[in-house]
């Protein structure tokens, strides 16, 4: 009896060190990730601890808290930034330790890609002259703007209200400048008769086949 009670009051003696001393050895580490370049926050950012299978994310504003021991490794990692490490100090004293991680962005090369819609160059040149591939967006916007195309428009449609008031008054204040007087014959004006003999010189009034 007094054999066992020695047994185990060693291994309580021997028990009580080691969990104070694991528990001195735990941390927690509150940081934030951010841009190295602009310092925006980086969210949904992985932080992982190396070779423990366990990590968190961080939130929408790049803060992360964690657990750790001294020691240990943190690695960060987010969609198209580089992959970051860091070690926790060892020599670090208190429960408490706050970092701050800058990412810097990555970017990707892909490989180069050769699309063929048709299997042979015949298949090819056929599609080229006899397909019509239909106009995107920018295209059909490119061509309702053009300058040819707004004038045929203009020329063929009809006026609306706004225009037809507008001719109507203006055709009504012609007809009163010359209210309670003979309007005159463009006959005798010099300028209609220079302007028709270069309409003449210009062969409009020739017939046309």
């Amino acid at each position: 009896m007094r054999y066992w009670l020695y047994s185990l009051v060693l291994v309580l003696s021997l028990a009580v060190p080691q969990g104070a001393q694991a528990q001195e050895n735990i941390i927690q580490i509150n940081g934030v990730t951010m841009t190295a370049d602009s310092l925006r926050a980086v969210p949904g950012v992985t932080v992982l601890v190396r070779n423990r299978n366990r990590g968190v994310y961080a939130s929408d504003l790049g803060v992360f808290s964690i657990v750790v021991y001294k020691g240990d490794t943190l690695e960060f990692s987010a969609l198209g930034f580089r992959s970051k490490e860091y070690a926790v100090p060892e020599n670090i004293s208190g429960q408490y330790f706050s970092i701050i991680q800058l990412m810097v962005q990555d970017t990707f090369y892909l490989p180069e890609t050769i699309i063929r819609p048709v299997p042979t160059k015949e298949e090819f040149d056929y599609a080229f002259r006899n397909w019509r591939i239909p106009d995107d967006k920018y295209e059909t916007a490119r061509k309702n703007t053009d300058a040819l195309t707004l004038r045929a428009l203009a020329y063929a449609l009809p006026r609306d209200g706004r225009e037809s008031q507008a001719v109507y008054q203006n055709l009504q204040a012609q007809q009163a400048y010359y209210y309670g007087q003979v309007r005159p014959i463009t006959i005798m004006n010099p300028l209609a008769w220079a302007e028709f003999f270069e309409a003449w010189k210009r062969g409009d009034f020739r017939k046309k086949r």
